[in-house]
């Protein structure tokens, strides 16, 4: 079974710890899409592991984990990444981790471009996370970018440095900001794309051999579907396609390779960064964040907290070709006396069940609300569906009637034994 699992909101639904439960039965997982502006936290043992570029995966031994042309790529902060695994005891080789020769070059000339574009959208900023992400995917659109087959070629990564720097000098410059050197960037660049060396290859034969040979792939999805470039809430995304279709253009499989769509949503709503909100809530954010909760992976930053908003899931349900929600986190709701469910918002007087193209449209939604009975018992212990609080799982049929998927996996904790997995 080859499967995808992507997340319905706007990131950080846990999608980590669910592939982490769905490689063991895995032989290969797949990274498609975004760069080092994302992560996974998984929870194994008591073991904490944040994983920014690497597929989680990489935490069961045996397993082949890719990352594909569909990535942008900073070797710096993957080389970072590589170190502080194996200081934790995570064996990475050529044999568990291949890297796309196709995935494109993400530089500190990136970072910068990426800071100085922030800074001048005053307030009307995107809430990106710098890490050069953007500045990288425009590269690659406008045909000027680098990719890891070139960078490999140290006369290669010179002659393409040296259109693109004083390109990007131009910009930075009369802002005030950083700019740069062909030399200086080599310099930086050269001894993280030697360490990663053994790991670049064309993975698309790879792939396509593991795939008509029967074995089993998992498709690790970055980011939520409200973030994608086509169908999140534009212009407040960030820069690849982060619904199950990215992970077709993203590894070089075809769309018949994939065969489940697992989504996963938190029994709740979050967000980082700038962009709509609609059923935002300032008293469950402080609520969250008073249990230790809600707070980014790669950022630190304190996520915003709201109510489910189904409106959402459905969209993301049908765009994605969700077959089974992961719904995480709903231990947080634990000692919620009363939940609210967004059904539909009104806008202007209308009743919209799915969210609107229209930019301006976000301003004027007012979520309509239904009140579910809370179960204010502990969740934590719970091992199977039955062993959940009756209200809970009347909560659960609720979300899934909502959102028009049933539920596959319900996660009641961090650890990798907290996720029950539903018949």
């Amino acid at each position: 079974m080859n499967t995808v699992v992507v997340g319905l909101q706007w990131g950080d639904e846990g999608k980590g710890k669910v592939v982490d439960l769905l490689t063991e039965q895995a032989d290969v997982v797949v990274r498609g899409q975004g760069g080092a502006n994302a992560g996974h936290t998984v929870i194994v043992e008591g073991k904490k592991y944040v994983l920014h570029l690497i597929p989680s995966g990489i935490l069961w031994g045996r397993k082949l984990n890719t990352i594909g042309n569909g990535v942008v790529l900073d070797p710096i902060s993957l080389c970072e990444e590589i170190t502080t695994l194996e200081g934790q005891g995570i064996a990475i080789t050529p044999d568990n981790l291949l890297i796309s020769n196709r995935a494109h070059l993400v530089t500190p000339l990136h970072r910068e471009l990426d800071a100085a574009r922030e800074a001048n959208l005053g307030d009307k900023k995107i809430g990106t996370t710098k890490r050069g992400i953007g500045p990288t995917y425009a590269d690659k659109a406008n045909r000027i970018g680098i990719r890891l087959a070139d960078a490999i070629r140290p006369e290669k990564l010179r002659e393409l440095l040296e259109i693109r720097v004083p390109e990007a000098n131009a910009i930075l410059e009369p802002l005030g900001l950083q700019t740069f050197t062909v030399d200086g960037l080599i310099e930086d660049l050269t001894p993280s794309i030697d360490r990663l060396r053994p790991h670049i290859s064309d993975i698309i034969p790879a792939l396509n051999s593991a795939w008509k040979s029967g074995q089993s792939i998992l498709f690790e999805g970055a980011q939520g579907s409200f973030l994608d470039i086509d169908f999140g809430t534009y212009p407040f995304v960030t820069s690849s396609n982060t619904t199950s279709g990215g992970c077709a253009t993203g590894s070089g499989l075809p769309p018949n390779a994939i065969q489940e769509v697992i989504g996963v949503c938190k029994a709740y709503t979050t967000r980082v960064g700038a962009g709509p909100f609609p059923t935002d809530n300032a008293d469950l954010a402080d609520y969250l964040h008073g249990l230790g909760r809600e707070f980014g992976a790669t950022t630190g930053r304190a996520r915003s907290c709201g109510w489910l908003d189904t409106v959402l899931l459905r969209y993301a349900c049908m765009v994605n070709g969700v077959t089974g929600l992961a719904i995480t986190n709903l231990d947080g709701l634990d000692e919620r006396e009363t939940i609210d469910i967004c059904t539909h918002y009104d806008i202007n007087g209308e009743k919209h069940e799915f969210p609107p193209a229209d930019r301006d449209a976000w301003d004027q939604i007012v979520p309509v609300y239904e009140t579910l009975p809370g179960w204010q018992k502990d969740t934590t212990e719970c091992r199977t569906w039955d062993e959940l609080p009756e209200n809970a799982q009347a909560y659960l049929n609720r979300l899934a009637e909502l959102a028009g998927a049933p539920v596959s996996h319900v996660g009641i904790g961090p650890g990798r034994e907290q996720t029950i997995s539903v018949k």
